[in-house]
């Protein structure tokens, strides 16, 4: 049997304490590439949850075009709808996307099955037991498609938040928002960032506001007033739809939620129509967590 020598069992002194700078770089860069390994891989597989409006879209700038359902301006409109919202699931999928949903977030609803293109699933149709059907934490991103700026802004084409009708603000915590805070502040309750919004140069810049710059934001067209707009052409906008689209799956890792302390303290106000002449009402109240910020 052969015993080990007396140096064999002689420990060294902090011997873990003097290993060669080459060695301990070369362990770092491994760690290094091992973990961007790892994020790149995770990175492979992001779901996309997209929810849309149609006042933000290409070519729309008057509410006849969406507040009616049955006439050829409403039609064209939707299917205006339709080819940004194609441009926008190619560029997601172009980016890396793995899996697509679509909300129909329009009121009087606007996906026209016949022209859904793949590489997504549109929900449409309504009642809905949730305000956004299947999102939950396994969405990577949500994209904000054809929004518009909220109520009062005065370059903002079809401006306004929630109701056209009875022109409701809402306030909360004394900040005024709209539909695309609201819209991400229910994301955020679910930790998904708003990775990307398409609207109207006013909508944009309320989405630099309170998304940051992070967020990409492609803007289709430019407010003069509320049904006036400089429209850009549907060629130019479709090619920037597809390449922010793309380029916002590239930058999921610097957008960060949206999020509120609740509960809020929450101010509305709204035009009481029944009876005429129309008058201005204000309501207030506390809203305790962000899937019930849309019932008050």
């Amino acid at each position: 049997m052969n015993c080990p020598s007396q140096r064999m069992l002689r420990r060294e002194p902090h011997a873990a304490n003097h290993l060669p700078p080459s060695f301990v770089r070369g362990l770092l860069s491994v760690f290094c590439l091992v973990s961007l390994a790892t994020f790149d891989a995770a990175a492979a597989h992001k779901k996309i949850y997209i929810v849309t409006d149609l006042e933000g879209i290409s070519g729309v700038y008057k509410f006849a075009q969406t507040r009616e359902t049955n006439t050829p301006e409403a039609r064209q409109a939707r299917e205006f709808f339709m080819g940004d919202l194609a441009a926008v699931v190619r560029g997601l999928r172009a980016g890396g996307a793995t899996e697509i949903v679509v909300l129909d977030g329009h009121g009087n609803q606007a996906v026209l099955p016949e022209l859904m293109v793949p590489g997504a699933k549109y929900i449409t149709g309504l009642p809905r037991p949730q305000v956004f059907p299947l999102l939950d934490g396994s969405y990577a991103g949500v994209v904000f498609l054809g929004f518009h700026a909220m109520m009062g802004t005065p370059d903002g084409v079809l401006h306004h938040t929630q109701s056209s009708a009875t022109e409701n603000r809402y306030w909360y915590n004394g900040v005024e928002s709209g539909e695309l805070a609201q819209c991400a502040i229910v994301a955020g309750h679910f930790g998904v960032p708003p990775i990307l919004v398409t609207g109207d140069e006013a909508t944009c810049r309320e989405a630099e506001k309170f998304f940051g710059k992070a967020c990409i934001k492609v803007a289709v067209k430019k407010g003069i007033a509320r049904e006036s707009a400089l429209l850009y052409p549907f060629e130019e906008t479709r090619a920037k739809l597809y390449k922010g689209a793309k380029q916002a799956m590239a930058v999921i890792r610097n957008c960060r939620p949206y999020r509120l302390e609740f509960p809020v303290q929450a101010r509305k106000e709204y035009l009481v129509l029944q009876e005429p002449p129309p008058k201005r009402v204000t309501k207030e109240g506390t809203i305790p967590d962000a899937l019930h910020l849309l019932d008050f």
